[in-house]
């Protein structure tokens, strides 16, 4: 249902701007039949046979046979994109997610946002790409995420704690539109920036939040603990929560989003 409900939102948005080039203005979100054709025998039907982990010449050289016939398919590009950063190759990803976004930048500018923000960690590059994301399309989504909470989470990676906490607030605004309760990564984050601000009572009303949505988060119940530990409270008070957090983090309930298993969100317990 939320897959749904953002793919709508990125079909519906309209593209504007002053400062782009003929081609970056345009909107390639619809593929034409002979795109969509080209997608299913090259990319479908071909590289999506591969295990891009085990066979990353044959995934991408499909991909390649695609792009000789129409340059302009900004998924093809993006699916060269994505393996490299998977497997750290930032640099060599991004030379292809530029071209995806050259071609279709409604679609994937937020994507290579997200990429320099969760993967690559060039934070001001992130905030940068985000808010012009935000000046033209609005504060919408990208992996189950508004771009303002990813502009929060540059700002909370580079200190600016006052600025990460307005982005965090407007992130949960706008998620008040569409959904009935606030995610627990926004909630999380949010006390993070609270507890870095030494507003420990704040913070911990937060991770609560947050725990009521995901009672297993180790995260949440660990920072939970340290703010008790930093307050002066008696062991018995944080020392159970520490065991607590421990064996939930043992058990894997850690940071959930998608691409976790590739790299380590900030604040993440390793």
């Amino acid at each position: 249902m939320l897959k749904t409900i953002l793919y709508t939102l990125l079909l519906s948005l309209t593209l504007y701007g002053c400062s782009h080039t003929k081609d970056q203005f345009r909107d390639f979100t619809a593929n034409t039949a002979k795109q969509d054709s080209l997608i299913t025998v090259y990319a479908t039907n071909c590289a999506h046979n591969y295990n891009y982990n085990t066979h990353m010449n044959e995934w991408q050289n499909c991909l390649d046979e695609g792009l000789k016939q129409d340059s302009t398919i900004a998924y093809l590009w993006q699916q060269k994109a994505m393996p490299y950063f998977k497997a750290r190759k930032y640099e060599v990803g991004m030379a292809y997610l530029d071209q995806a976004v050259l071609y279709n930048p409604k679609r994937y500018q937020p994507y290579r946002a997200f990429i320099k923000c969760v993967f690559l960690k060039t934070y001001q590059d992130a905030i940068a790409d985000f808010t012009d994301c935000k000046e033209k399309w609005g504060d919408n989504f990208e992996m189950d995420h508004t771009y303002s909470f990813y502009i929060g989470l540059s700002q909370l990676q580079l200190n600016q704690f006052d600025m990460a906490v307005s982005s965090f607030n407007e992130a949960i605004r706008t998620q008040s539109k569409f959904f009935k309760d606030t995610h627990h990564i926004d909630l999380f984050y949010l006390g993070i920036t609270k507890m870095e601000q030494l507003k420990y009572d704040e913070a911990i009303t937060l991770f609560d939040q947050a725990l009521i949505q995901y009672p297993e988060f180790s995260e949440a119940m660990y920072y939970k603990a340290l703010i008790l530990q930093k307050q002066g409270k008696s062991p018995d008070t944080y020392l159970t929560l520490y065991e607590v957090a421990l064996k939930w983090h043992k058990k894997g309930y850690t940071i959930n989003e998608a691409n976790a298993v590739y790299e380590l969100y900030p604040y993440q317990l390793n």
